[in-house]
């Protein structure tokens, strides 16, 4: 059943099959390891707090096991989880409960691990200094090693690129350059194209760094062909926004722009940036600035505001960067000119007297908007606190008998009684928070055809089945913020995750269709009021 499951990468729901036959007959026999085995099986095909759960079973029955894999995979797997929330933290003591019990028997994965918390210090954490010691530990490990060899040539690979990378954050770029020929010469040997690309890449970033802007294009420009073949999103962005560097340092500025604009367009679709890839957006306000072109000055200006706010805590020094390179100096700046302005003209013409007053009767007008707009929203949230979406009474009331409507949509009365119930299991057991949710996966799971499923929802809940699963996670995400105060810490991002969205902006716009507010101002009230 393994092997079969091994086979299967490229079917899901008979992975899913084998699985559950394997975690079934480990149970059957009462065996831990094989237990722990089918669990984390079945985590392999989850993600979020599911796959946590399936992991953490895999914990509990490998615990007391002098076992190669177990616990020590279900450990890195669940840090990875973590991580992906957000949660620095809690993933960083997995990671390390992982390197320990890896560390009694399983040398290999040891260091894996070790490379692993060495990519979240370096990466997520800013501990450069830090990462580069285990970089360096890895690297001592593998060079033992044959590193040709399938086993370990991609992992030795991986430490080159993560030593180079770290050298060329602390500025050391020798050792930089040392690391990525190093690396490019592994990676042609191994026929590892992918990674050959990379160090490619990540030399171009470094002849950035030097100022050699020229060569640096040469040599992104021949890696990113590649990056783009091999889908590498995150390698991507580093490439245009190397790329913008290097033409803005030529003085091209409208080819720098051109990359810095492809880099705002692959964090609009990840929903994921690192505080090294933001300068290009203060290059795009004070670029956009000077071409007088004020609607894309105020859509990057905005976008970079809200990055401070899409990082985690650990990227705090984003908001102070923001206020020393944009906010302080152009205010400042912006102050003296007008100043200077008023020295000159000591009479105000009556053009701009009516200018003035064509901006104040502006100002009012939005000031009064913004008011309305305000106390909408209080009057919504005041609502939505006493008299939550779809209580809890109102959810457990289901259709009783079938409507008339069932002869239209040409279904059998039994078949549409069985799916009204498993709908109503469905909702019970919260099936909805599953993330990339289909109307295909629920189907599979009922053991029927989809288009029975959305003729169902259509005439019995009244709506499509997209809403009807947005509506059921926004009346989850309404009552779980509402009574649980550590929910309110986490990010829109975060709580997207959480609730079964892909990312902040479909839960936002999820939530204010269903609530008649953004999730952001739901929890900046709870938190008034539980102060109060």
């Amino acid at each position: 059943m393994k092997e079969l499951y091994k086979s299967s990468e490229k079917s899901q729901s008979r992975q899913q099959l084998y699985a559950d036959a394997y975690l079934a007959k480990a149970t059957k026999e009462n065996n831990s390891l094989e237990k722990a085995r089918g669990w984390y099986l079945l985590a392999l095909l989850s993600s979020g707090q599911k796959a946590i759960i399936y992991l953490d079973s895999t914990i509990y029955y490998s615990r007391s096991l002098n076992d190669a894999k177990y616990p020590a995979y279900a450990f890195s797997r669940k840090a990875y989880e973590l991580m992906y929330q957000f949660k620095y933290k809690e993933a960083t003591d997995n990671f390390l409960m992982a390197e320990n019990a890896a560390k009694k028997n399983n040398n290999d994965f040891y260091y894996k691990v070790k490379y692993s918390i060495a990519v979240l210090r370096s990466e997520q954490l800013g501990e450069i200094n830090e990462a580069l010691k285990l970089y360096r530990e890895c690297f001592d490990y593998y060079k033992e090693k044959d590193v040709r060899d399938p086993k370990y040539s991609y992992a030795y690979q991986d430490v080159l690129f993560g030593l180079a990378d770290a050298y060329k954050a602390l500025k050391q770029l020798d050792s930089a350059t040392y690391y990525n020929k190093l690396g490019y010469e592994e990676s042609k040997l191994t026929e590892d194209y992918e990674y050959n690309a990379l160090f490619i890449l990540n030399e171009g970033a470094n002849l950035v760094e030097r100022k050699r802007y020229n060569a640096a294009i040469d040599s992104i420009s021949k890696a990113l062909p590649k990056v783009v073949f091999y889908k590498n999103s995150e390698n991507m962005l580093a490439s245009y926004y190397y790329l913008g560097k290097a033409y803005y340092g030529l003085g091209k500025k409208d080819k720098a722009v051109e990359n810095f604009i492809k880099v705002d367009s692959i964090y609009s679709k990840r929903g994921k940036i690192t505080p090294g890839f933001t300068s290009g957006y203060l290059l795009m306000i004070s670029y956009f600035k000077k071409k007088n072109d004020k609607e894309r000055q105020l859509r990057y200006l905005t976008r970079y505001m809200s990055i401070d706010s899409v990082l985690q805590s650990n990227y705090k020094e984003l908001s102070k960067k923001l206020q020393n390179e944009y906010d302080t100096p152009n205010l400042v700046l912006e102050k003296e000119n007008l100043i200077q302005d008023l020295k000159n003209d000591k009479t105000i013409s009556y053009w701009k007297m009516g200018i003035l007053f064509c901006l104040l009767m502006i100002t009012t007008s939005f000031g009064y908007y913004q008011y309305r707009t305000k106390k909408r929203q209080y009057s919504q949230f005041q609502k939505l606190v006493s008299q939550p979406i779809n209580s809890e009474k109102e959810i457990k009331k289901e259709v009783k008998t079938i409507k008339p409507e069932t002869e239209n949509i040409g279904i059998n009365e039994e078949l549409v009684k069985q799916i009204l119930e498993k709908l109503s299991h469905f909702e019970t057991t919260k099936g909805y928070l599953i993330s990339n949710i289909t109307v295909q996966s629920v189907s599979d799971n009922f053991k029927t055809n989809s288009k029975y499923i959305s003729k169902v929802v259509n005439t019995y809940k009244e709506k499509s089945f997209t809403q009807y699963v947005n509506d059921l996670r926004i009346e989850h995400a309404v009552k779980s913020i509402k009574e649980d105060h550590k929910l309110r810490k986490y990010t829109i991002q975060a709580l997207s995750i959480e609730f079964g969205f892909n990312n902040a902006e479909s839960f936002s716009t999820a939530f204010y269709k269903k609530a008649g507010i953004k999730p952001a101002y739901y929890i900046k009230q709870l938190e008034k009021n539980s102060k109060v």
